[in-house]
């Protein structure tokens, strides 16, 4: 899969691209990422890409030129499979595990980082296709939320972990928050490992993780269980486990 990211900051895609889960990922050319600066596109000699916005205001505005003319020269490169265009925004919609799956059926996909106070509105309306956000707050450019997202997707390409069963086990994969996970030693300051997960009974270890999963879900993120509830993810089981927890605990 391959990404284009346009960024007034590429060196900080390093980050992404040398280390780790996808780092190796791109070493065995199961993604890739190509960064174009805005700045390149500019036509005066301090590579101005913002300027002060219409109505005053603090902040500076990131131009709408150099971006437009950085996103022609990625769609030309792109040619036959040019993707969407996702800006990273904190007006776009809330990123989540579904998102990541949709991107990963795309081959190709361009990421505007914005910096600065804001994108001029103009550039918005005529080439970008989605913005997305990482959740209530603001950071200071595009760049990490671009990364972050980058990362979601890259997991979930056949063949970028060394265990497949990894995803599959993952937080929000099924619609739920995942269970708690322990290593050696069985007994770390006189906190234990739970018994069933050291007898080696599948099947007692799948629905112990399972009714974890449900109960911290619940206590957590009790607006995931009515979107599995939604989504047809709880089977009768699940049901009468989370109802047996409603009756003890009035959660």
């Amino acid at each position: 899969m391959r990404f284009d990211v346009v960024t007034i900051f590429p060196e900080m895609f390093s980050a992404i691209s040398a280390w780790g889960v996808t780092g190796r990922a791109m070493d065995q050319g199961l993604a890739s990422i190509k960064t174009w600066n805005p700045r390149d596109f500019t036509t005066d000699a301090r590579r101005t890409v913002d300027d002060r916005a219409y109505g005053g205001g603090p902040g500076m505005v990131m131009m709408a030129k150099p971006l437009e003319d950085a996103l022609d020269a990625v769609a030309l490169d792109q040619g036959a499979k040019k993707g969407p265009v996702i800006l990273l925004s904190p007006q776009g919609e809330r990123f989540n595990q579904k998102m990541a799956a949709d991107i990963l059926n795309l081959e190709t996909v361009t990421f505007i980082c914005g910096r600065y106070e804001a994108i001029d509105q103009r550039l918005v309306d005529r080439r970008v296709d989605k913005e997305i956000s990482l959740g209530d707050f603001v950071v200071s450019g595009g760049e990490i939320p671009a990364m972050a997202v980058m990362d979601a997707v890259i997991r979930l390409i056949p063949g970028a972990l060394g265990d497949a069963d990894s995803v599959a086990q993952d937080s929000f994969m099924d619609g739920l928050l995942d269970c708690y996970h322990y290593t050696r030693p069985e007994n770390y300051e006189n906190l234990l490992v739970p018994d069933v997960l050291l007898g080696g009974h599948h099947a007692k270890i799948a629905d112990y993780r399972r009714k974890q999963s449900l109960e911290l879900t619940l206590k957590r993120r009790p607006d995931l269980i009515d979107r599995a509830r939604e989504q047809g993810l709880l089977n009768s089981a699940d049901e009468a486990f989370l109802a047996s927890l409603q009756n003890k605990t009035g959660f």
